[in-house]
């Protein structure tokens, strides 16, 4: 029996993970309803994460399907928050989940079982309708998220006492009118800070964002017009940046960015600390600095009763309205602290996963990663993992190698507004999902499809890697993987190829025969 807290993303690949595998999942969602950070309310609810309804996907749905269910041909490339969780239920059904999930279930406590040495059970307390109950588990997944526990670190803000004007975090914002005629700050440069900043300059009378470190901007519409994450997530690309050394790693994130606008023209050039934040998605920021609609700014020095002084810059901006882009923390409010240990609000995971610590490996936290690519994929495939360790199949290694692989991160950690972050904000994506597939014994094996079925090699390998690679082989093998692989060009240009002139062809890129030397030249040279 494995406990599943949360219906969200993660809690739905869990609860399908834990029947493929045969295991009893019972998922627990305090609302009424599936769906996490994509499910839209006009009112914000305490313990859940909080959407503005304008929200848009920050990878295409190829990137971003569950590796057995893609997204119907028609849907949009990025898409709308209601689109998305139309998927998610589509999902559900599809899998027959909904009867695992007890919904208006609250999560109160999580403890270890008496017998935990032995048995590695939990006693979960949980409460619906006022009333609690007490049940015992052989596992649990931890599937809450961290979007819902705001971190305002006002501390960090001289002055901010005596301001006179209004200030509230993210989390708070739903609609653009609150901005009409204002001054606006938006402090923190997160793809919601700037999504905020966008819509806010469109009905105030001057909106200003302050960033410390700026920021990579890239936008859904990337080269040649296709999807950013279906041209730069591939096992090429992925190669070549992994085996490249720090500066020349610079120089290529540096030219591929800047072939867009030159960052330093407009104030978002980062420093070479580039790799602790994914880069920020948003298609309208350029254009918005260009036409003084926005205006980007260091970072706040101090608040003054109706503005603000920043670093560097002499004079005080008038400002009517704040608002703070600085994160959340990480929190499980129904765990013992000694169960994940978070120091300096980071969590110690092995693999962003596993606590080090425990006797036996009966808990798990799926999600809590931000790497630099679809979390969805992530998830489920971690999902796929810990179903496998729960069940014996999979072994995880001693305590001291975890703990020496965690404490290593740890070295890199940086500072933020307060909240720290490591190495897995920079995690690769593609590296990721190898790494845990190799666990599972899903791993796609370019080499030997390249002698077995070489048009596949070929696309999986200078192709967008898309999750289905995944499913070729290995447990949970799909049948359909092949062809959704060969037709996810297919998938992407039905919705907008709406109109085709007279003589024209089907435009996506193609695999030249010249790859094919490149496949066996990288073999050679990296050995993989």
């Amino acid at each position: 029996r494995v406990a599943v807290v949360g219906a969200g993303v993660s809690g739905l690949a869990a609860t399908k993970c834990c029947l493929d595998e045969g295991l009893e999942p019972t998922c627990f969602e305090q609302s009424q309803d599936i769906g996490g950070v994509w499910r839209y309310t006009e009112h914000i609810e305490a313990g859940r994460p909080s959407l503005y309804p304008s929200v848009i996907s920050n990878t295409s749905k190829e990137m971003s399907a569950f590796s057995d269910f893609p997204f119907p041909e028609h849907f949009p490339v990025f898409l709308p928050n209601a689109l998305l969780l139309d998927y998610l239920r589509r999902y559900a059904e599809h899998f027959g989940l909904r009867e695992h999930i007890r919904f208006g279930t609250r999560v109160i406590s999580i403890r270890k079982h008496p017998d935990f040495a032995t048995t590695g059970q939990w006693n979960v307390v949980t409460e619906a309708g006022g009333k609690q109950t007490s049940d015992v588990f052989d596992a649990v997944m931890v599937c809450s998220g961290n979007f819902s526990e705001p971190s305002l670190p006002l501390q960090c803000f001289p002055g901010i006492e005596r301001f006179r004007g209004q200030y509230f975090h993210s989390r708070q914002y739903k609609h653009p009118d609150v901005f009409q005629g204002k001054r606006v700050l938006v402090v923190g440069m997160g793809n919601s800070g700037v999504d905020i900043a966008v819509e806010a300059s469109r009905v105030a009378a001057k909106v200003t964002i302050s960033t410390t470190r700026g920021a990579w901007l890239l936008s859904r519409v990337f080269e040649h017009g296709y999807p950013w994450d279906m041209t730069l997530n591939t096992r090429f690309m992925t190669l070549i940046k992994t085996n490249l050394p720090g500066s020349l790693s610079w120089w290529l994130i540096n030219y591929k960015a800047n072939r867009w606008f030159n960052h330093e023209n407009y104030g978002l050039q980062p420093d070479k600390s580039w790799r602790v934040r994914e880069p920020l998605l948003n298609d309208d920021l350029p254009s918005y600095i260009l036409t003084g609609r926005i205006t980007i700014k260091p970072g706040v020095k101090e608040f003054k009763d109706n503005s603000v002084l920043f670093h560097n810059c002499p004079e005080e901006e008038p400002i009517d309205i704040v608002v703070f882009s600085t994160g959340y923390i990480v929190s499980f409010p129904f765990l013992e602290e000694s169960v994940v240990r978070v120091e300096n609000k980071h969590a110690s995971l092995y693999k962003y996963v596993f606590p080090t610590h425990l006797q036996k490996p009966t808990l798990a936290v799926l999600g809590l990663i931000r790497p630099l690519g679809a979390i969805m994929p992530v998830a489920e495939m971690q999902a796929r993992w810990v179903s496998r360790v729960f069940k014996g199949l999979c072994q995880l290694p001693s305590q001291s190698v975890m703990e020496k692989e965690v404490n290593k991160k740890k070295k890199n950690q940086v500072q933020w507004f307060g909240l720290t972050f490591d190495e897995v904000i920079k995690t690769e994506w593609l590296v990721y999902l190898d790494t845990l597939a190799s666990f599972i014994g899903a791993k796609p094996s370019v080499l030997r499809l390249l002698c077995t079925d070489p048009w596949l090699a070929l696309t999986i390998f200078f192709g967008p890697c898309s999750p289905y690679q995944f499913r070729l082989g290995g447990p949970g093998r799909w049948e359909g993987a092949r062809q959704a692989i060969l037709t996810q060009w297919d998938r992407v240009l039905k919705p907008t190829r709406t109109r085709v002139p007279a003589g024209s062809s089907s435009s996506f890129p193609s695999l030249l025969p010249v790859m094919g030397f490149l496949l066996l030249l990288a073999a050679v040279i990296f050995g993989f």
